[in-house]
């Protein structure tokens, strides 16, 4: 397609960006499988160096072998150079677009969603996966995701809590591990590993959306010293403000795009030898976070808000309520490790807590404005509301021992430990004015603060748990070729009973550059305390009218009322088969395919009412409710997937370039609906054609990044395409009401930078992110989640961003 301009035919950016993404391909096929022939130069610290660094995730032995020669995948991305001169700000979005088994999209208009960046592995939710920080398990955040197109219904782990600055690596264990590390490694581990090198360094950067909104400025400091000659402490410091950006049509009362956030970040991790053989470890972190997300709009004079939800006198144009949320995040581990007899041993103790506080602004209670004006007054409400929160506490007891066998075959490897864990989840409620309904029900202004409404005194929850663990681990290499791994883990809850898992997976040297590798494990994630007891009342917009919902808790009376049975594990089966191809020490390639099955999944039921359910309805009535909808085990799902990573690092006209080449499709599928005795019948209900596609598309179904890095003397350039597949997902109307699904073209983007070392401790970084400005395919705004023309799917919907950083070392 081109475009006349008078005798002379220009091409369109479109065809512009296909012509530079094909050539980009065909580079990226030479780079990777060019001759081995080119020589290979100094050790890049980039996500191509993920096949060659040593791997601890996944095993327990105390030297782990290269991650080409792992029984089970896992991929080491350094996280030095993405700290000094990435694009990216925070560790959810550095990710996202260097792990292609790696999900977190940015959401908007989705409530608390908005605030916080979830991890997620090979399509399934962000409560499938296990984070850890130096190998001990990290909490995961106090909120259960309601909304938005990715992980609904999940709690996740917040991965910006932690600065890019203080990490070393991060190490991806792209598998089943529940039989090894417990609840929630389903679909993979994730370990971050800190820093605590000698030397300090200080990054600045700037950040812009190409639209002119969304800036960003970020300074973080580390320094790590030594404690004498017997250890070292690392401290880093990061302040982050990242501004909010807007993509609402010009006149529209809406607010779509990034949160506003400002972070400010703490951490400290080291260590201090003890003994010759023995040393004392210690880590803590803590960050706060002012974060505020748009809702909703609300119309003025002469819309259907007035009285309902808005006032004339407060807000005569119409307004948009804003979300903001207080976020505490602290973290911290003490352990020991050592030697007792020919044992490593390990004892530690882990906290982490997560607390959310909401308190919205721009915003009324359009009771108290209608009852203010029918006993003669403006009609005023106050704007601003302490609307309560939630917190969640977790403390984990480990002692793990291992030991190394030289004599036995080839060597062998045997671990064995326990684990205590208790957790505690409570329910705050807000202020008064922020859920009651000051002028009567149906009187005529609507009850609760517009945007999100308070927890009521009913929602106030204070629900603890504690469950205990014991697992064994061999590792035995039965020759030079043949290795192979079994692993076995009981655990009890005390809120649901007792599970156990198993692991088994081998390694075979087919060929000096050819390993064939595969695994077959069991594995669990028990119910989450937020899934639980989490419970509110909350205002939704379903095709643009305002609903009423309640959330009932498990075990609760409505819950009780609806025959909603209690909550229990999910149990998954996983297969994973892969190889290993290593021709010459530039050159690796991994390919694994996986399969997981996963019964009992929870999941956020639809919601019931008088149209789809009356006598549920009617029940429910009797209980003041008049739409619900609740957490439930109802499905069964089954994930199969590549994963394809290929790495090249040689030379180009005499400088140094390296490329990688990192892939995964996946496809989820909902494989049965399980559906309580009460409730037969009702499957659309219980799980629609829409929940059913968040499930399934919630994330796209193929993503691949391409890469080149390339060095010549003080400049040093990057560039990264990022291709997301198409993805489906429904619509509020639905497919049996003629409102055909929303379909997600597929989308490729690109990153550039530039890096110039003004010295060996000096170095300026500029460049774009989504230099082509791509965007999601548009909608019916009526029929998404967010009400917007398209959702947060792929990589978001703000467009192009530019950036500038400065790293120092000093």
């Amino acid at each position: 397609m081109t475009k006349s301009l008078g005798d002379t035919r220009v091409p369109t950016l479109t065809t512009l960006r296909k012509a530079v993404l094909i050539s980009l391909y065909g580079s990226a096929a030479l780079g990777v499988f060019a001759s081995p022939a080119m020589a290979q130069t100094g050790d890049a610290a980039s996500a191509a160096d993920a096949v060659q660094t040593v791997s601890v995730v996944g095993s327990r032995r105390v030297s782990a072998s290269s991650a080409t020669d792992t029984m089970v995948p896992v991929d080491i991305i350094p996280m030095t150079k993405v700290a000094e001169q990435g694009g990216q700000f925070d560790l959810a979005q550095s990710l996202q677009y260097i792990s292609p088994s790696f999900n977190s999209t940015r959401q908007t208009g989705a409530d608390g969603a908005d605030l916080v960046d979830s991890a997620a592995l090979r399509g399934l939710g962000s409560d499938q996966t296990l984070v850890l920080v130096n190998g001990k398990r990290r909490h995961t955040t106090a909120l259960v995701n309601l909304f938005g197109a990715r992980n609904r219904g999940n709690t996740g782990t917040d991965m910006n809590a932690i600065p890019l600055l203080a990490i070393k690596n991060v190490q991806v264990l792209r598998d089943g591990a529940a039989a090894q590390y417990g609840s929630d490694a389903i679909a993979g581990v994730i370990d971050i590993e800190l820093k605590k090198s000698l030397g300090c360094e200080a990054v600045a950067g700037y950040s812009q959306y190409s639209e002119g909104d969304g800036k960003n400025y970020m300074t973080s400091a580390y320094c790590g010293m030594a404690l004498g000659d017997k250890g070292t402490i690392a401290v880093t410091g990061e302040y982050l403000d990242r501004g909010r950006s807007n993509r609402a049509d010009a006149g529209s009362l809406r607010t779509i795009g990034d949160t506003k956030a400002e972070n400010q970040t703490l951490y400290v991790n080291g260590d201090y030898a003890t003994s010759a053989t023995s040393k004392l470890y210690f880590t803590a972190g803590a960050q706060t976070r002012d974060a505020s997300s748009a809702a909703f709009g609300r119309g003025g004079i002469g819309s259907v808000d007035i009285p309902g939800r808005n006032s004339a006198a407060m807000y005569p144009n119409g307004f948009v309520p804003f979300i903001n949320g207080k976020i505490d995040d602290r973290y911290a581990t003490l352990g020991h490790r050592g030697q007792i007899g020919d044992w490593n041993a390990d004892f530690s103790q882990t906290y982490g807590y997560n607390k959310m506080r909401y308190d919205i602004s721009n915003t009324l209670n359009a009771s108290i404005a209608n009852l203010d004006l029918l006993g003669g007054g403006k009609g005023i409400s106050p704007s601003r509301f302490d609307a309560g929160g939630f917190s969640f506490q977790q403390l984990t007891t480990n002692a793990d021992f291992s030991r190394y066998y030289d004599t036995v075959l080839r060597g062998m490897n045997v671990a064995f430990g326990a684990e205590y864990r208790s957790e505690e989840y409570k329910i705050m409620a807000g202020e008064p004015g922020s859920y009651i309904d000051a002028d009567g029900v149906g009187v005529g202004g609507s009850g609760r603060s517009q945007g999100f409404p308070g927890f009521q005194p009913g929602d106030v929850t204070k629900a603890k748990r504690h469950s205990i663990a014991a697992y064994g681990d061999v590792e035995l290499d039965l020759t030079d070729r043949l290795k192979t791994q079994g692993a076995v883990r009981y655990e009890k809850f005390s809120d649901f009973g007792s599970t156990v898992t198993g692991k088994l997976a081998a390694s075979y040297k087919a060929a000096p550059t050819v390993l064939l590798r595969g695994s077959a494990s069991t594995g669990f994630r028990a119910p989450s305390l937020q899934q639980v007891y989490f419970s509110s009342t909350f205002t939704d917009f379903v095709g643009g009218v305002p609903t009423d919902v309640v959330l009932a808790p498990n075990g609760g009376a409505v819950a009780n009322a609806a025959g909603i049975p209690k909550l229990k594990e999910e149990k998954s089966t996983s297969f994973t088969l892969g190889t290993t191809w290593t021709p010459t020490q530039a050159i690796s390639v991994t390919a694994d395919l996986y399969n997981i099955k996963i019964k009992d999944r929870i999941v956020l039921s639809g919601r019931f009412n008088a149209d789809n359910y009356p006598d549920l309805a009617a029940r429910l009535s009797l209980l003041g409710v008049v739409e619900a909808q609740f957490f439930v085990n109802s499905i069964d799902t089954r994930t199969r997937g590549l994963d394809l990573t290929a790495s090249h690092k040689g030379e180009l006209f005499s400088n140094r370039l390296t490329t990688f080449l990192a892939l995964n499709l996946s496809k989820t599928e909902v494989t049965k609906v399980k559906t309580p005795a009460s409730l037969a019948g009702f499957e659309d209900v219980l799980l629609s054609e829409r929940e059913r596609l968040f499930i399934e598309q919630g994330g796209p179904r193929s993503k691949a990044t391409l890469g080149f890095d390339y060095l010549t003397g003080k400049l040093e350039s990057n560039l990264r395409v990022i291709h997301f597949g198409p993805q489906t997902l429904g619509t509020f109307s639905g497919t049996a009401d003629g409102v055909p699904n929303a379909r997600y073209a597929a989308k490729t983007s690109a990153d550039l930078s530039f890096t110039y070392s003004i010295n060996k401790n000096t170095k300026l970084t500029f460049g774009g992110n989504n230099i082509f400005n791509v965007k999601p395919t548009t909608q019916n705004a009526d029929e998404t989640d967010n009400g917007f023309k398209y959702d947060s799917v792929q990589f978001g919907l703000n467009g192009a961003s530019w950036f500038g950083r400065l790293w120092v070392k000093f």
